[in-house]
Parts: structure tokens; sequence; C-alpha cells
């Protein structure tokens, strides 16, 4: 039953994105994105680095993540996505659940686990209402998922994933990360939801944003 309402979350959230990317060529408005100034350097090559800044408990970045996910499919082949999980300022009402998502994001990742179980974090948590933010929950989740606990536990609490959260406050300074869903294009520019005026009209202003870096790098 889950699974079958799940899957019908996502195909009705992808069949909104049918027009997205294909009139993602209307021009770029100033207020659309901001440069970022100074720019940051990537570690791409000759991709297009695109970073993700998001929050598995923003509803919007759940909102968004059908839209990004099918233009990662259909989009350009030169383009490398990075997801950074954010997190608020120290001191923070709710501070630990974000540091928990992360935490979880980062481990996963680091268990080769992300690519599978990306998504249904936001499903679980958003749609069926399972509290991944609590670590007692998800550490029964991720064994339900096929995951060793044991691994999981001295992963998620290793030096390694601290490591990664501090990291995460670095960028976030860097890259003049305010809210979320941010996307930021090869280190240079930034846009949000607010800025491009919805979810759909932020992955049109990313595809866009791509194009326009990709024609800037020299050759």
């Amino acid at each position: 039953m889950k699974i079958r309402r799940a899957f019908s979350a996502i195909l009705g959230a992808l069949l909104l994105c049918l027009c997205g990317v294909a009139s993602g060529q209307a021009n770029l408005r100033g207020s659309d994105y901001q440069r970022l100034s100074p720019p940051q350097p990537v570690a791409t090559g000759d991709k297009i680095e695109v970073i993700e800044f998001f929050y598995y408990g923003c509803p919007i970045c759940y909102e968004f993540q059908p839209h990004l996910s099918r233009w990662l499919v259909q989009g350009p082949d030169y383009i490398s996505i990075r997801r950074v999980p954010t997190l608020p300022a120290e001191g923070s009402e709710g501070l630990e659940g974000w540091v928990r998502f992360a935490r979880l994001h980062y481990t996963l990742e680091a268990l080769g686990q992300i690519g599978r179980l990306h998504w249904p974090i936001y499903d679980n948590f958003h749609f069926d209402g399972v509290q991944l933010n609590d670590e007692k929950i998800m550490v029964e989740w991720v064994s339900k998922n096929g995951i060793d606990r044991d691994k999981f536990l001295a992963t998620y609490r290793s030096p390694e994933i601290q490591a990664k959260l501090d990291e995460v406050r670095r960028l976030m300074v860097t890259h003049d990360v305010r809210s979320v869903p941010t996307v930021v294009v090869d280190g240079k520019y930034l846009s949000t939801t607010r800025m491009a005026g919805g979810t759909r009209q932020l992955i049109q202003v990313v595809d866009n944003l791509v194009r326009q870096a990709r024609k800037e790098r020299p050759r």
C-alpha cells in the first residue's frame, strides 16, 4: 500500500514537470538568482557543479525533489550534483533534528546507500509520518532497509561524519545560504524557490544557469 501510494505521488509530481525543463529556455531575470561574490571553487573538472542545499524536514525541499530528479535524468549531461544537508545556527530551536538528518544523509552516503534511500527518507517522513529525526526510529528504519545496525551507528557517530557537519557550516557561509532549498551553480550563481517563484520555476532557473555557466567556462 505504501509503495503504491508513494509511486502515485511520484508519478503525479513528475507529470507536473512535463513542461518544466522544456520551458526552461526563457530568459533569466535578474531577480531569479544572485551572483556569488567571490565565486567559490569547484572540483568537478569539465562538468558544471550543481549543489543542492536542503533539509529533509522541509516540505518545499520534498516538493522540489521530483523536479530535480527528472532534470538530472533528462537535463544536460555535463552536470555534477552535490547534495548538502543544511544546519541552522547554533542554539536554534529544533537544531538536534537538523543535525540528526544531516548525520543520516552523510552516514548513508558513506555506506554507499544514499542513492537508494535519499527519496525514501523524504517520502517516509513527509508522506508516512515516520519520525526519522528521532535516532531510535532512524536506527530501526535503516535496519529494516537492509543496513547493519552496528555498522550504521559506528559510522553515524564517527569523527568523519562530524567533520562533514563542520564542513556544512563552512559551505553555508561561503555560499551565502540562508534558506532551503537553495541551489548553487558552478560556484557562482545561487537561486532559491523564493527568488524563482516556486519549485518548478526553480528547476527552470537552474537549467538556464547551468547552460549560462557552461558558456562562460574557458574553452
